[in-house]
């Protein structure tokens, strides 16, 4: 927990140098960025290494550090090259990794442990729960979910180990980080592989359900000082600098000032871009108010008028020159952070003709280009004896030492590992199922004989007279809905249920201390070996894999594949069933929705409590007749939706022969 009566680290995204550059002028006490692989901003300029290089550089000359965002899901044969790049990252002092792979995360901790890791918000941390969970992977910072309130923030801060880091403006998805699927599924860019076709941008029925309007805490800077947040983080690497520079020093301004915004700053931001205003629904609970929103012309007119952005000043040094009879000449260099740099140099000769000047000694230790120093030769101190001579090669020589001395990094460079796949971890469970509503289960019980594990969701099962051996435990979990999740566990252990369904670290520690078996969801995103070992040794004896996995890639792997269902795509805060408004619930939730796109195309919705929706695919995965593609170790699943009780027969019929359906259906990639 961070202490009281500090200032929380202000945090500017940078797509691109001059946006980096943009970042430091407005006072941002540290910058994000990502390199040229293994981040989830893949169609941002981003930095190569030399570039990189420049940027740390200028940050630490002003105190400002660096995170490096390794933040995608990593394919088994992708760890040693991004375990590889993470090691030339800190060689080059980056200061911190934002990470997403759980399995690339144990190797960073085995391999290189004195780089800080923060947990990317696509960990997809909803509660302090989530983050005690997780606390051996040693997170110095936690990037919470945006979608976790202000008293969800002040829990997390209050109980987790991390530091606490929030968002506090910009673009906003609507699908809870880490759990969207609907542009690696429908237009085959994954989202959790940094390529979003952005998909929730466009329109649906008769208008623009999905697009929610850019995030902005700036009326709630005092709440969030006091509450003890490590971190503000701004969002908008796929931004410009004029939009960096702009957001960051209004930010930067209400936090020097302990203030919130007055309605003249709002507006600037609005001026900046925006998309028909800002929304705050999340951090207030207010998720059925008017959060959508779409980048009108008006909206863009506004930003095209903020363009300018000041350059950045160098930072001011102080000098001290020796240059006396008999002894090294010797310059000291002082910058405003109070490090010092003592070099010094050639010893100088008597003059012959024309002996050095103090105007012509302090114009050339002046010359400071290509670095983030200026040293004006008014702030140069210069004690020089009578009749000297010193080369100009010694002069620049000398001022050349004592600024690599200012910029130095002093950290060793780390010999990359090599990283083989870990060891399987999961014993398969036989053929498993999940009904997702109650009233499907309950009118397919006569054939439920073809699994050896069912799952119905934990919310129904007081409503049901015998319950199958798993539950289903919701997505997400707040830190406010775990007294009731707690409680509902322990009536379906009371009642016989073995198995728990999980597909975040907070359901996977309820679950445990409920003392039932842990199948692991796909949402715990396991895309390779080193992953799953964790998620084993956190007590998961089986898992559903990411449906985002290839047929190559699922072969060295263990755990079950998805071979029949509509796969979630979006799992969303707000509800579509109650269309916006919370007092439509019941009966509407009950019956659920449907999403439709330009084409026609229609996604199903079904309810989740309280109000959360989620959104699955028009047609299902299904793969039971191409069981000779597949490697015969994984265990299978089955996803039930939307079905009626003949199509679920006719799955089970179909499955068992090996024989296809009679109806459209999404195949594995290849």
């Amino acid at each position: 927990m961070r202490r009281s009566g500090t200032l929380p680290r202000l945090l500017a995204p940078a797509g691109s140098e001059d946006a980096f550059y943009a970042a430091l002028a407005a006072g941002a006490d540290a910058v994000y960025l990502g390199g040229k692989a293994y981040n989830a901003r893949a169609f941002a300029p981003n930095f190569d290494g030399e570039t990189l290089s420049r940027c740390i550089a200028e940050a630490h000359a002003r105190g400002v550090e660096v995170y490096v965002t390794l933040n995608t899901l990593l394919w088994e044969r992708e760890l040693e090259g991004a375990l590889a790049y993470a090691t030339e990252l800190w060689s080059m002092g980056v200061d911190a990794l934002i990470c997403a792979d759980i399995g690339l995360i144990t190797l960073l901790r085995r391999h290189l442990p004195e780089m800080p890791v923060h947990a990317s918000t696509q960990v997809s941390l909803h509660s302090a729960t989530g983050a005690e969970e997780v606390e051996d992977l040693g997170f110095e910072v936690v990037v919470l979910a945006r979608e976790v309130d202000g008293e969800g923030i002040l829990e997390a801060v209050r109980r987790a180990k991390a530091k606490v880091e929030v968002f506090v403006h910009g673009a906003l998805c609507v699908c809870h980080s880490g759990q969207c699927l609907f542009s690696s599924l429908v237009g085959g860019r994954s989202g959790n592989r940094g390529e979003c076709a952005q998909p929730c941008r466009l329109p649906y029925g008769e208008g623009y359900p999905l697009s929610l309007k850019d995030l902005c805490l700036a009326s709630h800077i005092p709440a969030l000082i006091e509450s003890g947040v490590e971190c503000l983080k701004i969002e908008g690497r796929m931004k410009s600098a004029a939009y960096v520079w702009g957001v960051t020093r209004i930010y930067r301004r209400l936090l020097d000032e302990g203030r919130a915004a007055t309605p003249a700053e709002i507006a600037e931001l609005k001026e900046i871009f925006s998309r028909d205003g800002f929304t705050d629904g999340y951090y207030t609970g207010a998720h059925f108010g008017a959060m959508t929103g779409v980048r009108r012309e008006a909206d863009k007119e506004e930003s095209r008028q903020h363009r300018e952005v000041p350059p950045l000043t160098p930072v001011p040094l102080t000098g001290v020159c020796e240059i006396l009879p008999d002894a090294p000449a010797r310059l000291t260099l002082s910058d405003p952070l109070g490090r010092v740099a003592e070099v010094t140099g050639d010893v100088p000769s008597p003059a012959r003709s024309a002996p050095l000047t103090e105007e012509g000694v302090k114009l050339r230790l002046s010359k400071t280009g290509g670095t983030p120093y200026a040293l004006p030769p008014d702030r140069i101190t210069l004690r020089l004896g009578e009749g000297l001579n010193l080369s100009p090669a010694s002069l620049n020589g000398l001022r050349r030492r004592a600024l690599d001395v200012l910029l130095a990094n002093e950290r060793e460079p780390v010999a990359p590992a090599a990283v083989a796949p870990a060891a399987p971890a999961f014993s398969s469970l036989g053929r498993t199922a999940l009904f997702v509503r109650r009233d499907l289960y309950e009118n397919t019980r006569d054939a439920h004989g073809f699994f050896d594990v069912v799952f119905v969701p934990l919310w129904e099962i007081e409503h049901m007279d015998a319950l199958p051996a798993g539950v289903w435990l919701p997505p997400v979990i707040m830190d406010g809905e775990e007294p009731q999740i707690s409680r509902l566990l322990e009536v379906a252990r009371a009642r016989g249920v073995r198995y728990a369904l999980c597909g975040g670290a907070a359901q996977v520690s309820l679950a445990r201390r409920a003392g039932l078996e842990i199948v692991g969801d796909f949402r715990l995103n396991i895309t390779n070996s080193h992953a799953a070992a964790y998620w084993r040794e956190h007590g998961v004896t089986d898992a559903v894999l990411s449906p985002e996995l290839t047929l190559p890639r699922l072969r060295a792997l263990s755990g079950r594949l998805l071979v029949y269902g509509r796969i979630p795509m979006m799992l969303t805060e707000r509800c579509y069933a109650a269309k916006g408004n919370p007092k439509q619930c019941g009966d509407a939730c009950r019956k659920g929705a449907k999403l439709v796109d330009r084409r026609g195309i229609e996604f199903p919705i079904l309810s989740l409590p309280p109000h959360r929706n989620q959104i699955f695919n028009s047609i299902p995965t299904y793969l039971c007749d191409r069981r000779g593609e597949l490697p015969r170790h994984l265990g299978e699943h089955y996803l039930f939706t939307v079905e009626e009780p003949e199509e679920v027969r006719e799955v089970m019929d179909k499955a068992s022969k090996g024989l296809p359906l009679a109806r459209q259906v999404r195949r594995l990639p290849k």
